[in-house]
This record gives structure tokens, C-alpha cells and sequence, in this order.
């Protein structure tokens, strides 16, 4: 493990999923002790999109943006919203010169799949309907997410092609949750890593699922079919028991016709990056900032 992560192991949460609504304060604790983004140079405002259930965002748009990003936080399905996902959506707009739109989506377990999946949806097609309000062009909206929101993202874009929905421009997978049949290398060995672990998986995926099948719509790596889908980035973290997956999702892409960029990053673990004194989290998070700044200015 890089050394400078491996200092903050002991600050870190015990990977617990067990009750979720605990488990929802210790992560806003965690958000509420990462430094206050800088949004100097942008405007953030937070909206409601109605779709059914009221759906949050909150919208942060740099000056002379081109283009946007519809982002769905991380949390395993069942922590995390706009709060806890601030620091690093006012990053990544701040990075890439975005429009970086991110979803309060519904959390399980009082809303199973495919209750986010449904809210992100409806999220992209108001963005696209409401690209000229918003201040971006309509043909350069790309998804994206860390951990389950890259889940999402992968969903949403298997989703919108398969519907005919709006035109996606990009996939920014970070560390993305794609397959519940937990059955790779890194799944089955990674069982007491940090922050993330093969039992803590397990239990984001019971609680998202219900008593329900998966279907490629909630587990993208269970789609046959990865033909036609936008160009993705797919970022993944050495020590996650969501690697191997991710990396197999990438290949498979590639396969199908897809233009990939997939980077490993070594010595890290599930959402190392946010220790941000660490020079590997800032390399991660600038990457994410420069391939979405390239993705939604081709």
C-alpha cells in the first residue's frame, strides 16, 4: 500500500453495512472533515427535478462551460447525498470546466432498485431538455460516478441506449460497483481491506436488490451486450474488491467496439482519494478533472 495512505487507515470507518442509517451519519461525519471545496469561480445552486419523486441535484456551473456531467455519488447504494458528495463534485466541476450536475437519487434499503436508477434517469433527460438553461451544449452530457454511483453511470448509459434515451457523450466509471455475483479474484480475496471489503459489498448489494433478480440494469456487468455504448474512462483502485470486475467490465467494452481508457492505480484502496494530502489522490483526482474536461470538448 502507498505509505501515505496507509497512515489514515485507523481514521477510517470499520466497513459496516449492517445499519444502514448509522452508517449514513458516519459517512456524513467523514464528508463534514475534507476541506471546503473552493467554488469561487462557479455557481451552485440546488433544484428539484420532478420525475414521480421529487429528485435533488445541485447543479455547479464553472464560467464558460461547454459541457456537463450527470454525477451519482458513491455509498453503496445506501449512504451518501448532495452533502457528502459536495467536496468532490465542486472539485471535479472546478477541474474540468464542467457543468457537474449531482443527483440526491433515493438510498436503499427503503428504496430498492430501481429507484435510483429511475432517479438518475429522469436527471439526464432533464438535462438534456434543459441544456440551454443550464448554460451547456445538449450533444456533450456525459454520466459518471464513484463506487455504486459508477454503477449507476454504467446503468444509466446501458439504459439510455437501449431506450433511445439522451445522447450520452461519456462514461467517468471511478471504482464503479458492476456485478453482484461477487465471483473474481479480488472479490474473493479482498476480504479485509480498507473502507471496502468482500462482506460490506455483499451487503450494499442485498439491501439495493431486495428479494429481486439482478438484472443488468442494477449489475452492468451481467449485460451481454456492451456494443454501442459511449466512450468510458474506468478508474480502479489496487487494493478494492471491486477490481477485478471493473477491469473485466473495461476489457469487455474494449471488446464490443468500445473506445476505453483504463488505469490501476497501485497502492491504492476503495476510495483512498480521499486523503487528499496524499500525492496519489491528487493525481487520481486531477485525472478525473482532465478526462472529463477532454470528454465534453471533443
Amino acid at each position: 500500500m502507498d505509505p501515505e495512505l496507509e497512515a489514515f487507515i485507523p481514521l477510517f470507518p470499520k466497513a459496516d453495512l449492517t445499519d444502514p442509517v448509522a452508517e449514513r451519519k458516519n459517512l456524513a461525519g467523514l464528508a463534514a472533515s475534507v476541506p471546503a471545496p473552493d467554488t469561487s469561480g462557479m455557481d451552485v445552486e440546488d433544484r428539484t427535478v420532478s420525475a414521480g419523486p421529487d429528485v435533488p441535484v445541485r447543479i455547479y456551473r464553472p464560467r464558460h462551460a461547454r459541457g456537463a456531467v450527470v454525477w451519482l455519488h458513491g455509498g453503496g447504494f445506501v449512504m451518501g447525498d448532495l452533502e457528502t458528495e459536495h467536496p468532490w463534485a465542486a472539485r471535479l466541476a472546478a477541474l474540468s470546466g464542467a457543468v457537474v450536475i449531482s443527483v440526491g437519487y433515493r438510498l436503499a434499503p427503503e428504496h430498492l432498485f430501481p429507484a435510483a436508477l429511475d432517479d438518475a434517469y429522469a436527471v439526464l433527460a432533464w438535462a438534456a431538455e434543459h441544456a440551454a438553461e443550464l448554460g451547456f451544449d445538449a450533444e456533450r452530457i456525459a454520466v459518471g460516478g464513484h463506487s455504486a454511483g459508477g454503477g449507476l453511470a454504467a446503468a444509466l448509459a446501458l439504459r439510455a441506449r437501449d431506450e433511445r434515451g439522451p445522447a450520452i457523450c461519456y462514461q467517468l466509471l471511478n471504482q464503479p460497483q458492476l456485478d453482484d455475483r461477487q465471483e473474481t479474484w479480488s472479490q474473493r480475496n479482498f476480504t479485509a481491506t480498507p473502507w471496502m471489503t468482500r462482506d460490506k459489498v455483499a451487503a450494499a448489494w442485498r439491501h439495493y436488490l431486495g428479494p429481486g433478480p439482478a438484472t443488468p440494469y442494477a449489475a452492468p456487468a451481467r449485460a451481454d451486450d456492451l456494443s454501442g455504448l459511449p466512450p468510458a474512462y474506468v478508474a480502479t483502485a489496487e487494493l478494492c474488491p471491486n477490481r477485478d470486475e471493473d477491469i473485466t467490465y473495461a476489457l469487455r467494452m474494449l471488446r464490443a467496439g468500445v473506445p476505453v481508457e483504463l488505469h490501476q492505480w497501485p497502492g491504492t484502496f476503495h476510495g483512498s482519494q480521499a486523503i487528499l494530502s496524499a500525492e496519489v489522490s491528487q493525481r487520481q483526482i486531477a485525472e478525473l478533472g482532465a478526462v472529463l474536461r477532454r470528454a465534453v470538448r471533443r
